[in-house]
């Protein structure tokens, strides 16, 4: 096995415990640190790909951003430990059997699936080629995202907003 394997498999190993960890959790603090694991994972493997561009912005948008920023959320929210939950396995035998029938179709479809094999081409800059199709081929989608996001963040400032009483 080549080099470049080992480390698919690792890294492969390291992102799929991760999620378990952001999904079978019972404290959020772990869960979010596990959800770190995880988007480095993505990363990680956006690089071993070839795909710099991708992984980078993986590590700035998603790591950088949104885990520090729901780190920072569960930190400032108050009494987060006071809350009890009574029956934490009400949904855990459906969700179990709909995973599992999920994982049974995708291996299925993975048996079934005619998998082209090629040489792989040399790894090159692939930010020209993602700028390029920002700005022209899918521009309203891209600026339709950002419209989402930030109708997303403005929710959340009035939602988490405190009520001032007089």
């Amino acid at each position: 096995m080549s080099v470049t394997t080992v480390a698919f498999y690792v890294i492969a190993v390291i992102t799929a415990g991760s999620a378990l960890g952001v999904a079978l959790g019972n404290n959020i603090v772990y869960s979010a640190f596990a959800l770190m694991g995880t988007l480095l994972g993505v990363a990680a493997t956006f690089v071993l790909l070839g795909s710099d561009f991708l992984g980078v912005i993986q590590l700035l948008v998603y790591v950088g951003g949104i885990l520090v920023l729901t780190l920072f959320a569960v930190m400032l929210t108050h009494r987060i430990a006071d809350v009890h939950v009574s029956n934490r396995a009400v949904g855990r035998p459906l969700g179990a059997v709909l995973a599992g029938a999920v994982f049974v179709y995708l291996v299925r479809v993975a048996l079934r699936a005619h998998w082209v094999v090629r040489a792989p081409a040399a790894p090159g800059p692939t930010i020209y080629g993602v700028g390029d199709a920002f700005l022209t081929q899918y521009l309203l989608p891209f600026e339709v995202a950002s419209v989402v996001l930030l109708a997303a963040l403005i929710g959340a400032v009035v939602v988490s907003r405190k009520e001032v009483r007089a």
